[in-house]
């Protein structure tokens, strides 16, 4: 599989985008992109849209897929667009807290809570919706390890999944904790996900293709081995002080947008919305004929990516504008270039599903499977499947199945192992 994102994109993104495409080649150059597009995302304050008549923000989620030392972690960069952004607001707060520690008169007074921009992905459930809540706009999560959020995710204490979940359609949060009477609720949360990881590390974070997380991800994804690089090439400037340039441009037009006194509308014009319309029908009877009807969950949330996307482009375009306009409507060249985006990050969503279907097992199968520990007794399993209305009987020629698909093994009597990943 190649699909790397094509010349023709590239030249048609604007000149902050483009600028970060002339310092990469190859796959490095498409992993920077993507990861700058999804870090963007978390940059613009009061502006939204509307989608499917649901009222919707720029924050998307990404997981790049490929071998260990392949380069993803150029994605790491895009941490540096944030930088300025997310030290103002840590820095300014830490100040305050400081100063109430110092000053306040009674254990029981309470300080302000840290704010940030940048969310760390190696935290609880509880740990989240405080950081979500306390995130200037919007928050955002960029780990070069896709275990490290998937290790927290099989832990009772962080299992986020259905989190993320609401999160990528803003849908309310509440959480409540008895023992210290504490109670949150987040009206239309904001985050946004710069994942990279080995094929191996996706697995236990979607846990299938079922699964409704797995839709929600941008996935880019390849599996060819990567050429030698010449570590000394001489450069003008390094690729650094590049994006930190770049963040001092994205920290402007994000006090712009966060100062303004109401939100900005972005809109597909008429003409826009019936080729959107007609573009994504095509590809959905193409799907259907074709391709894994699984693919259509994320043809539909692709839609969602896509109109994102292009909001993205028009804002960060159009700059200029974002004081006092009070509408924006998407430019023609950003309307076509996040079409044929998408177009192209759906084939290798495709190369994902068809990545993680190697197990021999049905989707059932998987969903049972994952929901159980590594180490399991024949009596979990048993008691997992009827929760998926699974009988008894059914469940031990399951278990005979998977030992005979290498999906599991037997560590002695009534006690099995999980083999895949």
């Amino acid at each position: 599989m190649n699909n790397f994102l094509s010349q023709e994109i590239i030249n048609d993104l604007p000149d902050e985008l483009k600028t970060i495409a002339t310092l990469f080649k190859g796959r490095e150059k498409d992993m920077a992109i993507l990861s700058s597009i999804v870090a963007l995302s978390a940059c613009l304050p009061n502006a939204y849209g509307m989608y499917d008549s649901k009222k919707v923000f720029p924050n998307l989620f990404l997981m790049i897929i490929a071998p260990a030392a392949s380069g993803k972690g150029v994605m790491n960069n895009s941490r540096l667009l944030l930088k300025k952004i997310h030290d103002k607001v840590y820095g300014e707060r830490k100040i305050l807290i400081d100063d109430c520690k110092q000053t306040k008169k009674s254990s029981n007074e309470l300080c302000p809570p840290i704010q940030t921009k940048i969310i760390p992905a190696n935290i609880s459930s509880a740990d989240l919706y405080n950081m979500i809540n306390n995130a200037h706009c919007s928050g955002i999560m960029i780990e070069s390890e896709a275990d490290t959020l998937a290790n927290m995710m099989t832990q009772d204490w962080g299992n986020f999944s259905d989190v993320l979940r609401k999160i990528f359609h803003h849908e309310p949060l509440s959480i409540s904790r008895k023992q210290d009477d504490f109670y949150l609720d987040i009206e239309e949360p904001k985050l946004s996900l710069v994942l990279t990881g080995t094929p191996d590390q996706l697995k236990p974070l979607v846990k299938s293709k079922e699964n409704g997380l797995f839709s929600r991800f941008i996935y880019y994804f390849f599996d060819e081995d990567s050429n030698w690089k010449n570590v000394f090439e001489k450069r003008t400037t390094g690729i650094e002080d590049e994006f930190l340039k770049l963040g001092d441009v994205i920290y402007e037009f994000y006090g712009q947008l966060f100062n303004r006194e109401t939100e900005l509308e972005f809109k597909f014009s008429e003409n826009q919305q019936f080729l959107f319309h007609s573009e994504m029908k095509k590809i959905h009877d193409i799907i259907l004929v074709d391709y894994p009807k699984t693919l259509i969950q994320n043809l539909k949330r692709h839609g969602l990516i896509c109109f994102r996307i292009a909001m993205i482009f028009t804002l960060i375009r159009n700059k200029d504008k974002l004081p006092k306009a009070e509408t924006l409507v998407c430019d023609e060249v950003d309307f076509n270039s996040s079409l044929e985006l998408v177009k192209i990050l759906l084939k290798h969503a495709l190369a994902v599903l068809d990545s993680i279907s190697l197990s021999g097992l049905s989707d059932q199968d998987e969903n049972i499977l994952f929901s159980l520990d590594p180490t399991f007794s024949r009596q979990n399993a048993i008691q997992k499947g009827q929760e998926f209305g699974v009988c008894e009987r059914t469940m031990d020629d399951k278990l005979v199945q998977w030992r005979n698909k290498k999906a599991i093994s037997k560590l002695k009597h009534g006690l099995y192992q999980r083999i895949i990943k």
